[in-house]
């Protein structure tokens, strides 16, 4: 009897063996995890696995996969089922199931997801040489950052799915169509397909790039014959690019779509994928290029898709669209009309999407377009359908604002322009109007898919107002703008992210700009004179001389006028005197030569006052904005070039002009010959090397050699305007002062001497630093005309300033202290310490660039202080019921406080710094009144990095 039994048993179990080895064959192809936040409470978020199977070779084990197991980050492993009814198949042997779950996330951060089933296919060829892939697991992962910040984020949706046959020598392409609901940006990059370590944690494969996979002997070729075939991905379309396949079978890549929001990012979806590569006999089909298309919100999208077939065959042409044709968003935003389904050789699709305002977004949409041939039927299996994909991007920006004006008003602040404009077309909640101004009128047209203000127009934003106004007054926050510049206005729109859910049905927005409007430039009253020239004529220590010129007012109020010249050192130098007063018509020129100065030295700040006669008394009526000379110094050492720089502050603009730069010619001294001229932009400091060759020929070519040693001369000449037609003259022409230098420095900077603003500890009271959350070190220092009797360099441009915030540490550099202004500060305030233990040493640095050795170190230490009560009465009546420091403890790090008894018994201790002792023993219970014994170590905040503790003992009485 049990020998009839065995073997129907024997068979059984074998039977139970095949059906759990089949079952646990899953032939995993393709996968990515996505997820979305779903509360605004809450850290919940849907996460979902949408997961491809192999049925050709492994249906039963594909139906049987009814659930996963998700990783959060060190969560898990958590068993998901399938979602019911989720399972269809998508061709080419495939089904793709879905597996939902919700998760709430413990806190903010970045967190893992990750998902681990088995098997992958066998023979996949560029996995682990080829061999037992079926025994290799699938690993798929998803980094999400969860930011408060980041409101109802979620990752982006892939929309196309990743099964598509591939033909030998034929290009393959493959787009994800990764859509981000929140309009951020998305990038891509390939990743290595990876297989489960355990506890939610991957590691890579072995791997190779599926265009590596070649036949011995033979060179692999694009689909045009070029040598050899490549594999990649485009990382700002996400164009997955195989030119071409060479050996037929199987591959798996993996690649990563990464999200950006301004800049960071934000979080990173992998899609692991099969590539089948079919020895076709058959020519894919292949779809037209289309363009671009950059659209105002508003108006429609009327896009004509074309595809065609060499071999004559049948061609199916759809798009993802799922954003525009109703999976995403309901109802559909957009169609898509084929009109001839099937039709051979050639089939024509119509895209078209009417926009609205709730489209406008900061990225493009994408729309992929896919085709696929069906070869006649009768046909080998080898003539495999193959397809042709493209992306057709479409930028929604908002319209321009339009109808701005812009006039001058009255303004307690000064000059002032009122702006207005009609109200906005787009009314998106959280979008706001930008203002921006420059001086000058440089009218430019504004192209298509040029949005908002570029910086290279030369505008500052000044303000921003909500897209529901319609006006502004400009007053340059309460400065008042300039007399006499033309002012130019832009505005232009900047449209939120999601937050808020917008209220329109259907509503994409995600950032974005609208159209610049077009500019409004009007003249403000030239109601004070403008200065226009501070030039030197003469460069002398002590017979130096400048040029100072104006123009009259434009409108004349009251009875007789007087200018008041004011000047400074330094070229933003602050500290004005009067130097002269001119009745106005007494000089008809508007001139005034300041003579006497020590132009080698300094540069001059100027200003001009503007008094008239009211009720027979000179009334100020007001001051021009100051301007200064123009100050040319040397630049960094260099054994065969003299580099220049020069600065000027000024009313006017002295950018987007030509300068001149002129030499000393050698053969007739004291006379300068013209050599370059440079084209200046950005900043007021230019700069310009000279290498000897003279550029500049109109004035005769002298050419100098230069080397070390010899002396050369300069001056440069700089050329501005106010841009306003009005002025006369419309250029303004500046000289700087001579500079006389050689490439290389012969007097080295000295070390300036230093001293700091030093604490006496017997002076200062606890209370002093209790409220105190960051502390000042004060330096000052001198930099001396000799060492040792030997002079030096007195062209000293910057100081450094070192910083240890401990004694033997190697200071760093915190701040380097640059002209302008002349003269250079000797001072520093370091601020923001959380202590004032610290070592500084400051250095010199010349024209050269070339730095003088530290000057003397200086330190300064903490005034530790930690003083304790001898009584306290722990009896709850709220007054001295605790134990604990006088005062404020003042620069500790860390404090061990035991109590002991008179017996010598621990019965208390604690590294609260402040003690907060309450009277009781370890285990809470009341120690009776009496005297106690305390030992505290004490670790303070010091200049040294290992500091000795303190250890302070005492007595204390507790009363009850």
């Amino acid at each position: 009897m049990r020998n009839l039994l065995s073997f129907p048993l024997f068979c059984l179990l074998a039977l139970l063996m095949i059906i759990a080895g089949e079952s646990k064959a899953t032939h995993f192809r393709a996968g990515e995890i996505t997820a979305k936040r779903i509360s605004a409470t809450s850290l919940t978020y849907e996460v979902k696995l949408t997961a491809y199977f192999d049925i050709e070779k492994g249906k039963p084990a594909a139906d049987a996969a009814v659930n996963v197991d998700f990783y959060f980050g060190t969560d898990g492993p958590k068993r998901v089922d399938r979602v019911p009814g989720s399972v269809r198949n998508i061709g080419n042997g495939t089904t793709v199931n879905e597996y939902v779950t919700n998760y709430t996330f413990p806190s903010t951060g970045a967190y893992n997801i990750s998902v681990t089933m088995d098997n992958r296919n066998a023979n996949t060829l560029n996995l682990n040489n080829g061999l037992g892939t079926d025994q290799l697991n699938f690993y798929v992962h998803s980094i999400l950052e969860i930011n408060a910040s980041f409101g109802l984020n979620q990752t982006p949706v892939l929309l196309n799915p990743p099964i598509d046959l591939a033909a030998v020598g034929q290009r393959y392409i493959h787009n994800p169509n990764a859509f981000d609901a929140d309009g951020d940006s998305l990038s891509y990059k390939m990743f290595v397909p990876q297989e489960s370590i355990g506890n939610g944690k991957g590691r890579n494969i072995l791997y190779k790039h599926p265009n590596l996979v070649e036949i011995p002997g033979v060179p692999s070729r694009t689909e045009g014959g070029a040598t050899p075939a490549t594999f990649s991905i485009n990382p700002v379309t996400g164009d997955l690019i195989w030119d071409a396949p060479m050996v037929k079978g199987q591959y798996n890549v993996a690649f990563i779509v990464e999200e950006w929001r301004d800049g960071v990012l934000i979080g990173q979806i992998i899609r692991d994928m099969q590539i089948l590569v079919e020895d076709a006999r058959n020519d894919r089909p292949l779809l037209a290029p289309i363009p671009d298309i950059c659209i105002e919100a508003g108006t429609t999208v009327n896009q004509i898709i074309r595809a065609t077939d060499k071999n004559g065959d049948r061609l199916n042409l759809t798009t993802t669209g799922g954003v525009y044709l109703g999976s995403l968003v309901s109802p559909a935003l957009a169609t898509f009309n084929v009109a001839q389904q099937g039709s051979v050789g050639a089939v024509t699709g119509q895209f078209i999407w009417q926009t609205s305002c709730a489209h406008i977004r900061q990225e493009p949409y994408d729309v992929l377009f896919k085709v696929e041939d069906a070869p006649a039927t009768g046909n080998p299996p080898a003539f495999r359908k193959l397809v042709d994909m493209t992306t057709l991007n479409i930028r929604v920006y908002g319209p321009a604002p339009v109808n701005l004006q812009a006039v001058p008003v009255t303004n307690p602040a000064g000059n002032a322009y009122s702006l207005t404009w009609d109200a906005y077309k787009c009314q998106i909640p959280g979008a706001k109007i930008f203002i921006y101004r420059k001086e000058g009128c440089f009218d430019v047209p504004v192209d298509v898919c040029v949005t908002g203000v570029p910086a290279e127009w030369g505008y500052t934003e000044v303000a921003s107002v909500p897209v529901g106004d319609v006006a502004y007054i400009d007053n340059n926050k309460g400065a008042g703008l300039k007399s006499g510049v033309s002012y130019s206005y832009r505005i232009a729109v900047k449209f939120p992210r999601p937050g808020a859910a917008p209220t329109e049905p259907g509503a994409l927005i995600g950032g974005g700009e609208s159209l610049s409007s077009a500019e409004s430039c009007l003249s403000l009253p030239q109601i004070l004179p403008l200065l226009t020239n501070v030039t030197v004529d003469s460069t002398s220590a002590t017979k130096g001389v400048i040029t100072v010129k104006w123009i009259k007012p434009a409108v004349v109020q009251g009875g007789p006028a007087q200018y008041r010249l004011l000047r400074a050192t330094g070229l933003n130098g602050t500290t004005f005197t009067e130097v002269a007063r001119i009745d106005v018509g007494q000089n008809p020129d508007d001139t005034f030569v300041d003579r006497n100065l020590n132009t080698v030295a300094n540069a001059y700040n100027y200003q001009l006052e503007y008094w008239h006669t009211e009720n027979n008394t000179l009334v100020k009526l007001g001051v021009t904005e100051p301007a200064s000379s123009v100050r040319l110094e040397q630049g960094a050492a260099d054994p065969s070039l003299i580099r220049l720089n020069w600065t000027a502050i000024v009313p006017w603009t002295n950018t987007g002009q030509t300068h001149r730069i002129y030499r000393e010619d050698k053969a007739n001294p004291g006379t300068f010959n013209r050599i370059a001229e440079v084209r200046v932009q950005g900043t007021e400091t230019f700069t310009y090397s000279d290498d000897g060759s003279d550029k500049y020929a109109a004035d005769g070519v002298v050419n100098e050699t230069i080397s070390v040693g010899p002396t050369y001369c300069y001056k440069v000449e700089t050329v501005g305007s106010y841009n306003n037609s009005r002025i006369t003259p419309s250029v303004l022409y500046n000289f700087s002062q001579i500079i006389c230098v050689s490439t290389t420095d012969t007097t080295k900077p000295c070390p300036p001497v230093l001293v700091i603003d030093q604490l006496d500890c017997a002076t200062i009271k606890p209370e002093e630093f209790c409220d105190n959350v960051s502390f000042t070190n004060n330096l000052s220092w001198t930099y001396p005309e000799s060492v040792a009797g030997k002079p030096c360099d007195p062209n000293v441009t910057s100081y450094k300033v070192y910083y240890a915030r401990y004694e033997g540490d190697t200071p760093a550099l915190i701040k380097e202290i640059k002209t302008p202004p002349l003269p250079l500060a000797t001072s520093f305030a370091h601020e923001g310490l959380t202590s004032f233990a610290g070592c500084y040493y400051v250095t010199a640095v010349n024209r050269f660039g070339r730095e003088s050795p530290p000057s003397n170190t200086v330190c300064k230490d903490n005034c530790p202080m930690y003083v304790l009560p001898n009584v306290f009465t722990p009896n709850g009546d709220g007054k001295n019921d605790i134990f604990q420091p006088y005062d404020c403890p003042s620069f500790v790090q860390s404090v061990q406080f035991k109590v002991f008894n008179r017996w010598g018994a621990k019965v208390f201790e604690t590294k609260d710094v402040k003690i907060n002792w309450n009277g009781k023993n370890s285990s809470g219970t009341d120690l009776s009144a009496g005297q106690y014994y305390y030992e505290a170590v004490v670790l303070f905040e010091s200049i040294q990095k290992n500091p000795k503790p303190t250890q302070i003992k005492g007595w204390v009485q507790i009363l009850r």
